[in-house]
């Protein structure tokens, strides 16, 4: 199986319930946006929507880190990328961004996401079979530069004196 590098979704259209009273995509619609963007990707590691009916395993969202670059309008046309940044047995964590068809950030996305056992629910390792689609994804993606927007804190940057 060949693995994008980074990962890139269907296009997605902006709706119009999705817009808020200043005329852009209200902001939990890019929770949606990235949301629906990573679907494929987890799709290609085994752990989409199959994988939590008949395994009773999933991936829960444990953190997410969102920069809101450039507003989006009804209309407007994006996909999302994804690219594995880090991984270990129950944890991935993964860079995404929002681009207008056009080619322009909209919005950058920074997630850690953890395996698990929906029997507890608790955090699990990832069967052997996923680990090796974790471990595939990651070493296609190892050939992309670490993003520049990753690792990104929130702060407010004082002036000196």
């Amino acid at each position: 199986m060949t693995i994008q590098a980074p990962f890139v979704s269907q296009e997605m259209e902006i709706e119009k319930d999705w817009i808020d009273y200043n005329g852009h995509l209200n902001m939990a619609y890019y929770n949606v946006i990235f949301d629906r963007g990573s679907d494929g990707a987890l799709e290609l590691l085994g752990v989409g929507a199959d994988y939590a009916r008949d395994r009773k395993l999933t991936i829960y969202t444990a953190e997410v880190h969102i920069c809101y670059v450039r507003e989006l309008h009804l209309g407007d046309k994006v996909t999302v990328s994804f690219q594995l940044i880090d991984h270990d047995e129950k944890r991935l964590r993964a860079y995404q961004e929002i681009r207008h068809v056009d080619g322009w950030l909209a919005a950058t996305s920074e997630t850690l996401s953890l395996h698990i056992d929906m029997s507890g629910p608790k955090v699990a390792s990832f069967p052997e079979d996923i680990q090796a689609q974790v471990d595939g994804m990651a070493a296609a993606h190892a050939t992309l530069p670490v993003p520049e927007r990753a690792g990104r804190s929130i702060g407010i940057k004082r002036k000196n004196g």
